[in-house]
């Protein structure tokens, strides 16, 4: 798994550009599947009735499968909507976010050009205000230590910069943390210094942490 740039998780931005008297409204937001991105492109036309065209594009990475990738130009000429949005996405190089432009006919004829610029900047300037960030992985490492240690194991590991991810209650404590792998092998030998050798680590798989870009 690499790192996933992308822009914050729940952000959803409309901008509305005007050229020539048509409106184009871009409905930008994060989506992590490509449910969500096909949601949000219905929930758009369905906002929409009276919009001659309502194109859409989307980029979407979900581990251990092929990236999801989809462009409609929803009427319009082929070629000069969906085509140039998912280009903007490309150049801009961000993942799991869907675009969806709307367009308010206002009686010119832009032409192919034209339209492919109209599209391509509407998605553009959408960009631009959307709080970027990434998906970074992490291997997820898992121990068991006794009640009395687990306020002070959580607080030493936290404090070497382990991502806590959840402690489970019960007759002992079992905290799951998440760690580049790189420095998986520091916080394994520092386990077994917290506990006089005791408790350690087990490899429970990997996931993903958003951070801020």
């Amino acid at each position: 798994m690499g790192v996933i740039h992308t822009v914050h998780s729940g952000t959803r931005i409309e901008n509305e550009i005007e050229i020539k008297r048509s409106r184009f409204i871009t409905t930008l937001a994060r989506t992590d599947s490509p449910d969500e991105a096909r949601a949000l492109i219905n929930e758009v036309k369905a906002d929409n009735p009276q919009a001659r065209h309502n194109c859409s594009a989307f980029l979407i990475q979900v581990d251990g499968r092929d990236p999801h990738q989809h462009s409609s130009d929803d009427g319009e000429p082929s070629g000069t909507a969906g085509t140039p949005m998912i280009d903007a996405l490309r150049l801009a190089g961000v993942w799991n976010v869907t675009a969806v432009v709307t367009r308010y006919f206002g009686g010119i004829l832009l032409g192919g050009g034209g339209l492919v610029r109209a599209y391509s900047s509407s998605v553009s300037k959408a960009l631009t205000l959307a709080p970027k960030a990434k998906l970074v992985p992490l291997d997820v490492l898992e121990t068991r230590v006794s009640l009395a240690q687990a306020g002070r194991v959580e607080a030493e590991l936290r404090n070497a910069g382990a991502q806590i991810l959840g402690i489970d209650w019960g007759s002992e404590a079992t905290i799951r943390i998440g760690t580049l792998p790189d420095s998986r092998a520091i916080f394994e030998a520092q386990i077994l210094a917290l506990t006089s050798g005791v408790s350690q680590f087990q490899m429970m798989g990997t996931t993903r942490v958003e951070v801020d870009e």
